[in-house]
């Protein structure tokens, strides 16, 4: 077979054969929405300083099981920690996580119960009535 053939497989080669070597430190964010909550995991630092939140409130707490009604729209960033929360009127069905990197909106009115499994670090923002 002549050389010349598989020149131009070199680069598709190349690319399978080699991890790059500049490192990736946006990790892919994906957003979901349970029951109303909407999550965005990961979300991009742009985002985070577009929305302003290193300026919001800021909340910690440790191990924990309350429950809890949002008075107002709530927007939170989790810096660290793991919380389960259940929605009220849903059992089982109604239980999800969140943690540290996940930015989650809950809606105005809605009833949880807040289960704090790793202590928590939060910034929160609550949406202002008109």
């Amino acid at each position: 077979m002549r050389l010349s053939l598989l020149l131009p497989l070199i680069p598709l080669l190349y690319s399978l054969l080699f991890v790059p070597l500049v490192p990736n430190n946006e990790t892919a964010s994906s957003t979901s929405e349970i029951l109303g909550v909407k999550i965005e995991k990961n979300p991009p630092q742009s985002k985070l300083t577009e929305l302003g939140v290193s300026a919001w409130s800021t909340w910690e707490g440790g191990p924990m099981k309350i429950p809890w009604t949002f008075k107002a729209k709530e927007t939170m960033y989790l810096l660290k920690g793991r919380v389960k929360v259940t929605v009220d009127g849903h059992g089982d069905d109604g239980s999800f996580e969140i943690g540290g990197g996940d930015l989650v909106i809950f809606p105005k009115g809605m009833n949880i119960t807040w289960e704090v499994i790793e202590d928590v670090k939060k910034h929160y923002n609550l949406e202002k009535e008109n």
